[in-house]
């Protein structure tokens, strides 16, 4: 990493002794970083928090870097916890540009790969794949998704096991070059965890996303319609508010990535509707407005998920 060139000192003496702040920060791009997952996520307070927390010690360590004070290569290996949909690959992008910015990486690169990507099919097949996957996210950051995948120890045949020894020597050896971020289920994680004592003892940064509330993946469907041109009559976001009950209950729920799934087929059957009529006259209002009858035709309140393509 460039800026841990810097030689180290134990004084301030010979380097710079006065730093604004907000200049530091704007100048790293996390003030513009922290404001576009801020505006990207809906609530997440927590995961916003200790994004802001990381953000500020890698800021303050340059800092110290610069005015040549005792400095050490800080550990940024991280695991994201949490079920799907609640914004873990949206801040994993966030967090490489504040890397990036400050100079902890040599591009602000994310590598998304899961245990596919990692792990070969049969003997001599798993080196060549995580090493060939491991070149390319050098100088960012590898995004491991669903890593308790990659350690099936009830398969004698698995080769999951020489992967995640490559990726610790990586981590350990190069961590000045790499970032890995490890994320999936919270329970999940903590026996891979268990199972793996050479990774928790990598990771400096524990990230937990929680679960969105009703209230919070409302909102996320009123913004994704907006998006997209649409709006909820009144009595259509009664229903949806209905629904997101409801769905939270079913299987298969993914928290915003079930919305997104939702509001995709509520388009389609207002589509169907107003094409169901070919001789009428739309008008703008008729075009944008998500009416009850796009809401209330899920299988969701007849007892069934809707749930195709939601699956995790």
């Amino acid at each position: 990493m460039p800026m841990l060139d810097v030689p180290h000192a134990t004084t301030a003496e010979g380097g710079e002794t006065n730093f604004d702040l907000r200049k530091e920060a704007e100048a790293a791009g996390i003030t513009d970083t922290l404001q576009q997952l801020e505006q990207e996520l809906v609530g997440l307070r927590p995961v916003k928090n200790r994004v802001r927390q990381i953000a500020s010690l890698l800021l303050i360590e340059r800092i110290r870097q610069r005015a040549g004070l005792a400095s050490a290569p800080p550990t940024l290996h991280m695991s994201f916890t949490g079920n799907p949909g609640t914004g873990k690959t949206t801040v994993a992008l966030r967090m490489a540009k504040i890397l990036h910015g400050l100079g902890f990486v040599r591009r602000g690169q994310v590598i998304s790969v899961t245990r596919d990507d990692l792990v070969g099919q049969y003997i001599g097949h798993t080196a060549p794949k995580t090493k060939e996957i491991l070149k390319k996210a050098m100088g960012g950051v590898l995004f491991i998704d669903e890593a308790y995948y990659l350690h099936r120890p009830d398969n004698e045949r698995d080769y999951g096991q020489e992967a995640i020894e490559i990726l610790l020597q990586v981590m350990e050896n190069q961590r000045e070059d790499l970032v890995v971020i490890l994320a999936g289920y919270g329970e999940r994680m903590t026996s891979f965890f268990a199972s793996n004592p050479g990774f928790r003892s990598r990771i400096a940064h524990h990230v937990e996303f929680p679960d969105y509330a009703e209230a919070e993946l409302l909102v996320i469907a009123e913004l994704m319609l907006k998006e997209r041109g649409y709006r909820f009559s009144a009595t259509a976001r009664e229903a949806f508010e209905r629904y997101i009950a409801l769905r939270r209950t079913q299987p298969f729920f993914s928290n915003a990535r079930s919305i997104r799934n939702a509001v995709d087929r509520m388009r389609l059957r207002q589509a169907d509707r107003l094409v169901c009529d070919l001789d009428r006259v739309l008008d703008i209002s008729d075009l944008e407005t998500i009416d009850p009858v796009d809401v209330l035709a899920s299988r969701v309140f007849s007892g069934g998920a809707d749930v195709r393509s939601a699956k995790p």
